[in-house]
């Protein structure tokens, strides 16, 4: 198929970046944020290219933009296509340069936001608004999400969306946006573009253990810290079982026929090894995890506290939940009490599906030395919020990374960036995708 993408989409995908990472949406938590300037601006996009805009907020100056693009085949079941406004927090003396300055330099553009995800954001604007310049029209109504606090909850986003304002989801069957679609090099000369086909849930806990205080000298069995300590280790130490999903099943099959290997899936961890640095693809969703990452307890030395409290970042495999928390009780024993701070669902999603073979063939086309593989991300997006009216999620923002290029560590990174080039492949391999999807 002939290259469909104008040179103006190619420009304005490179400008809209450089511009939303300019606008500061740092997300620090408990509701410190202000999307509202980038919605605007993605507002103001959409509607210079004809594209109605709806502003939604649950909390002031958190702002969500929601728009529809109407396609030709009425029967079809809409497409959502979403990314997220918010960016996390950036200290500028770390890095390079200035992690809002949107700077465009030997053809990379630095900032936060660049691939975590304002450059997807930038992606859809740049596409649809070559569609309206052409006259183009997608088979399927692409309904267009920019949310508020995805970095955060998501409650003032698209927990709010998918809760309050359904309506204007009305139809869409599947969705689309982040983490999905990228170079990996396996270092041996091959190159692999996963695309997301599921998530591991969300357990982000909050441990306490209480006890009796006291002063420091003093004999003490009940010590909230020792308790708290000694649960902590057992979490931070235990092997979780392999519990490897359909997704990820599917995703080591895949690999296993790249490399020439047996897929013997009856041995995973034997596979993992065989199969190199691709491993990483997988290797953290095989399993369930915990990770101990926050601690407070006591406020003098000499003072033992009655209270200590831990903060844990769980994460568990579609259908694993019962699992995880039957293991957590267990690990935390009689003396420590565990909660929820924040918890959503695991999401898995059919790699059979004609969307999975759209966006592969998209892929292919634009990228034909790539091997494209279904994976499972390992953390969480969006798509756990809009499952709830029944879309089926995948992670698909395309990107041609050069050899050298770590993608993984730039989301929460020091100097993240993203290549120019590594955007027009995007704007080309989303463009073909959204045409026949």
């Amino acid at each position: 198929m002939a290259e469909q993408v104008d040179g103006q989409a190619l420009d304005e995908v490179v400008t809209f970046t450089s511009d939303l990472i300019r606008i500061d949406t740092t997300n620090r938590g408990g509701g410190d944020c202000q999307e509202r300037p980038a919605a605007e601006y993605a507002a103001a996009r959409l509607a210079g290219a004809g594209i109605e805009p709806t502003l939604l907020e649950r909390t002031k100056g958190r702002t969500n933009v929601v728009a529809r693009v109407e396609g030709t085949d009425p029967g079809a079941g809409a497409l959502l296509l979403h990314g997220h406004l918010d960016v996390v927090p950036a200290e500028a003396a770390d890095w390079s340069v200035h992690p809002f300055s949107g700077e465009v330099r030997d053809g990379v553009v630095w900032g936060r936001g660049a691939v975590d995800m304002k450059n997807m954001d930038a992606m859809i604007l740049a596409v649809v608004r070559a569609w309206a310049r052409q006259g183009v029209r997608p088979r399927r109504d692409i309904v267009i999400a920019f949310t508020a606090d995805e970095e955060a909850s998501a409650e003032d986003g698209s927990g709010f969306l998918a809760d309050e304002h359904a309506a204007l989801f009305e139809g869409c069957t599947e969705g689309v946006s982040e983490s999905g679609a990228f170079t990996f090099h396996d270092g041996d000369g091959r190159q692999i573009y996963p695309i997301a086909a599921g998530e591991r849930g969300t357990a982000w806990l909050k441990l306490t253990a209480r006890g009796r205080a006291g002063h420091g000298s003093k004999v003490n069995r009940d010590n909230a810290v020792t308790r708290l300590s000694a649960a902590i280790t057992r979490i931070g130490e235990h092997a979780w079982p392999l519990r490897p999903t359909p997704t990820v099943r599917a995703a080591l099959t895949e690999l296993a026929a790249l490399y020439g290997i047996d897929s013997d899936l009856t041995d995973v961890d034997a596979l993992l090894d065989k199969l190199g640095p691709a491993a990483k693809l997988v290797e953290s969703t095989v399993r369930n995890s915990a990770n101990p990452t926050m601690l407070n307890a006591g406020y003098k030395v000499n003072v033992i506290p009655g209270q200590a409290v831990a903060h844990v970042d769980g994460r568990y495999l579609p259908g694993g939940e019962d699992e995880f928390r039957e293991t957590l009780d267990r690990l935390t024993g009689p003396d420590v009490e565990w909660e929820f701070h924040h918890h959503e669902v695991a999401l898995e999603s059919p790699v059979d599906s004609a969307t999975f073979a759209r966006m592969r063939a998209a892929v292919e086309e634009f990228a034909p030395e790539g091997h494209v593989v279904p994976y499972c991300m390992s953390g969480g997006t969006d798509a756990k919020q809009f499952s709830r009216l029944g879309i089926t999620g995948y992670g698909f923002t395309p990107l041609k990374l050069p050899e050298g290029y770590d993608y993984g560590a730039m989301f929460h990174g020091v100097d993240e960036r993203v290549p120019v080039e590594a955007l027009h492949f995007g704007v080309r391999v989303l463009d073909r995708f959204l045409r026949t999807a």
